[in-house]
């Protein structure tokens, strides 16, 4: 009785789990149905969750992995640096560092940088220029327009080249080069044009002469970005100085009737230019020029000066910013602060303007005018290759010099 009992106790629990577990069809209700249906739903969460427990153990086994691999390096590298190096391989060490060092000096001195073979082709015509200029001042002036206008037109391309292609372009509408297009137009177009010619005059002794101070152009012979600045704002005055005081008088009657007009006429004739009369012609090109870049550079090119566009307002707001002029000019707020360059320019311009009738009426003045401004490109000329080159080469000597020590103190 007692293990019927028994018996049917054990069945009785197995029946009741089985139908707990598995209903018979007659007991099956719609949750049972639904329960079931969602069944590939929760195996498929039991095998992401599995997956992503077995990436965490491979994520820990790497770090761990990585772990192992650096503290074995910290060791290795402490247990070099407690253990004495042989001498031989500390003086091949030296001896590899010392190459370097010196590979890299020898990199440094022949790139592009110091001498290359356009360098030394712009040196020689540069020097050449200079002699050439000389020789047609002194020996043949009536062809000295010629050799002005035939370099104009060699450089002028290269010029607007470069530019393009290092986004310097904006540049190339500044006054110095609207000063050229005038004399051009002076000497082969309009020679009779006698306000147009003593506008071309004092822009070019004027703002263009003294503008080899304000920009520092240097007379560097083997940089031919230098040479044709240098170019673009001295040789004007020296074409016009040629014209005015060095050419014979009857080809100034034929060729130049406007300078051989002013040049000879009577002190009370409307022809003879005081320095009122040379002011306000030289003006109204100005305005021209000062209204046309206003309007075609500083409005139309706004976006691309301030995504990082260089112009001359830019670089002279950034080169002047320490002294007075610069520190007044910012001063203002940030929308008048062109304006006011602008007007101190035409006011700068009218100063450099003020001498302009003693150039033109004394042939001596206006040569010591063109030696002082010839001198002082010589100088900033000069001052590039002293201290730019000399200071360079110094500062890599006393780098190598430094590091030499180094390596002597601490070779491995």
């Amino acid at each position: 009785l007692s293990r019927t009992n028994s018996s049917d106790g054990v069945y009785g629990n197995f029946d009741q789990s089985f139908d707990q577990e598995f209903p018979v069809v007659d007991r099956l209700t719609m949750f049972d149905i639904l329960e079931n249906l969602a069944l590939p739903q929760r195996l498929e969460r039991m095998q992401d969750a599995v997956h992503n427990q077995a990436e965490k153990l491979r994520s820990q086994r790497r770090k761990l992995q990585q772990r192992a691999v650096s503290s074995k390096k910290i060791v290795v590298e402490q247990w070099r640096k407690t253990v004495p190096i042989a001498p031989d391989e500390q003086l091949a060490k030296y001896r590899r560092r010392m190459r370097l060092s010196i590979d890299r000096l020898n990199k440094r001195w022949h790139d592009a940088k110091t001498v290359t073979l356009m360098e030394k082709i712009s040196f020689v015509t540069a020097c050449l220029n200079i002699l050439i200029s000389g020789y047609l001042i002194g020996a043949f002036p009536q062809y000295f327009h010629y050799w002005y206008t035939a370099q104009l037109v060699y450089f002028m391309p290269i010029r607007w080249y470069k530019y393009h292609k290092i986004g310097f372009h904006y540049f190339l509408a500044d006054l110095c080069y609207f000063v050229n297009m005038l004399l051009i137009l002076a000497i082969w177009f309009f020679p009779q044009s006698k306000r147009l010619l003593i506008s071309t005059y004092c822009l070019a002794f004027g703002n263009n002469a003294v503008a080899i101070v304000m920009w520092r152009n240097s007379l560097v012979f083997h940089s031919l970005d230098k040479v044709t600045s240098l170019f673009i704002h001295i040789m004007p005055c020296a074409t016009l100085h040629v014209l005015v005081h060095l050419i014979p008088e009857q080809m100034q009657l034929e060729k130049f009737p406007a300078i051989h007009t002013i040049k000879y006429s009577a002190p009370d004739a409307p022809e003879h230019y005081t320095l009122k009369d040379m002011v306000i012609w030289a003006t109204l090109p100005y305005a021209i020029w000062q209204i046309s870049y206003h309007f075609m550079i500083t409005v139309r090119k706004r976006a691309k000066i301030a995504a990082g566009r260089p112009t001359s307002f830019t670089w002279l707001r950034k080169s002047y910013a320490g002294n007075f002029l610069g520190k007044f000019v910012l001063s203002f707020p940030e929308a008048y602060q062109e304006t006011v360059f602008m007007f101190i320019q035409y006011f700068y311009a009218l100063l450099t303007m003020l001498p302009c009738p003693l150039w033109f009426w004394y042939r001596w003045a206006s040569a010591a005018f063109m030696m002082v401004v010839f001198t002082w490109s010589s100088w900033n000329g000069a001052t590039y290759y002293i201290d730019v080159f000399g200071k360079r080469m110094e500062k890599e000597l006393e780098q190598l010099r430094k590091e030499v020590a180094r390596m002597a103190k601490s070779p491995e």
